[in-house]
């Protein structure tokens, strides 16, 4: 399944393409819900049959989380595009799944069967899906903030607003889980719920930016625009979070980087 990766990801650029095109002019909904099954189920036998093949869960890696990334930002655009029409979110998902997609192209992964022992857990599979699904919400989230700010009318974010808390919300669930997963998966790989390693510290910084952004959204429910930029801030933040550790001088006292 490995050697078939190209295929998969040119093929799901180009079905997502399509699929962008036909919402961007309100054409069919049947062809547009028929090239996203087309999408999911591609991407399910490839993960499937490629989990069976290393003998393992597909999530130990940067690139190997990516994929996941990639495969779930389209599939909450079809949703969000089922429940509201918005012709321009399909594109979105698209772009941002391309971008995924084409940086494991030039980067291919070896998917090696070998994990370290720390990740021998039966904490490590949730712990990273939860974190991935948790991302992929909050991403598309903030592709809604820019798309307001973009356009700059009170009356369209209101619009949008609906939408956009109920993906935080659900998002921030999610990371609270990550969260609490990977304190009990750090207890039983290195004997302590907390160790304050650099991964730890951004992953709660991360989800404290997003507590404090809920938060705003009570006290300050008319502050649109500064709703829609801590929004795009704390992405920022989860971006570092994610990647950005790996490339700071403190990555290397940092258990989370293999």
């Amino acid at each position: 399944m490995i050697s078939l990766f190209p295929y998969l990801a040119i093929g799901s650029i180009v079905l997502l393409a399509v699929a962008s095109w036909l919402s961007l002019f309100n054409h069919s909904l049947r062809m547009i819900n028929t090239l996203f099954s087309i999408f999911l189920i591609a991407w399910v036998i490839w993960i499937t049959f490629l989990w069976i093949e290393i003998e393992r869960a597909p999530l130990r890696t940067l690139g190997e989380t990516r994929l996941w990334y990639a495969f779930l930002v389209p599939l909450i655009s079809w949703v969000l595009y089922n429940r509201n029409r918005w012709h321009w979110i399909v594109g979105y998902g698209f772009l941002l799944s391309t971008v995924f997609l084409l940086i494991n192209l030039l980067h291919p992964e070896n998917f090696s069967r070998e994990l370290m022992p720390a990740l021998q857990s039966y904490w490590f599979a949730p712990h990273v899906i939860v974190y991935i699904f948790s991302y992929a919400l909050l991403g598309m989230a903030t592709l809604i903030a820019i798309h307001y700010l973009w356009i700059k009318k009170e009356k369209v974010w209101e619009d949008f607003a609906s939408e956009s808390k109920k993906l935080v919300y659900t998002a921030y669930a999610f990371l609270t889980m990550g969260l609490l997963f990977g304190a009990l998966w750090a207890k039983e790989a290195w004997g302590h719920y907390w160790t304050w390693d650099p991964k730890e510290v951004w992953a709660l910084a991360t989800w404290l930016i997003y507590m404090i952004y809920i938060h705003y959204l009570f006290s300050s429910p008319k502050q649109h625009k500064r709703q829609a930029l801590l929004l795009v801030v704390a992405f920022v933040v989860l971006l570092l979070c994610w990647f950005g550790v790996n490339y700071l001088p403190i990555a290397k006292y940092s258990v989370h980087t293999y």
